[in-house]
């Protein structure tokens, strides 16, 4: 059993908006793809600085994390940002890391998009209970 990669399509939400509105032309939307890390022991995304800069997101928070080694250190979030795996796709922030780190989907991404890992094949996959796109599990509704 290994590390599990998969591909992500990052677009820079804003670019798309002002696309739709006709303020910007369609190419000059800023997206990415990349390989990430799906960790489901990771609760956001992650992205290195490298990837964010060509984004062109806005920072929208500052935070702390704690590292693997225990120590508490600076963050900062990015977007808006639309991710897409596997034709699902979902609108949200992305943690900034170094130049040159593993960008991550976390568990939050994963479980949005409705994603499984399969450690034994070394996937992701779409939840086979949900083939037909994402069920987002709600308390109640009314």
């Amino acid at each position: 059993m290994g590390l599990v990669m998969t591909k992500v399509k990052i677009t820079n939400m804003l670019d798309r908006q002002l696309a739709e509105r006709g303020l910007i032309p369609s190419e000059s939307i800023r997206q990415v793809e990349i390989e990430a890390l799906a960790d489901t022991g990771a609760i956001p995304m992650a992205i290195p600085e490298d990837v964010a800069e060509l984004l062109g997101a806005s920072v929208t928070r500052h935070d702390t994390a704690r590292v693997a080694d225990g120590r508490v250190i600076p963050i900062r979030y990015e977007g808006p940002l639309s991710i897409e795996v596997l034709g699902r796709s979902m609108t949200g922030d992305a943690i900034v890391l170094p130049r040159g780190a593993t960008p991550l989907l976390g568990a939050v991404q994963l479980e949005l998009m409705d994603l499984v890992v399969v450690p034994s094949t070394g996937e992701v996959i779409t939840n086979p209970a949900h083939p037909d796109g994402p069920i987002v599990p709600l308390l109640s509704a009314a």
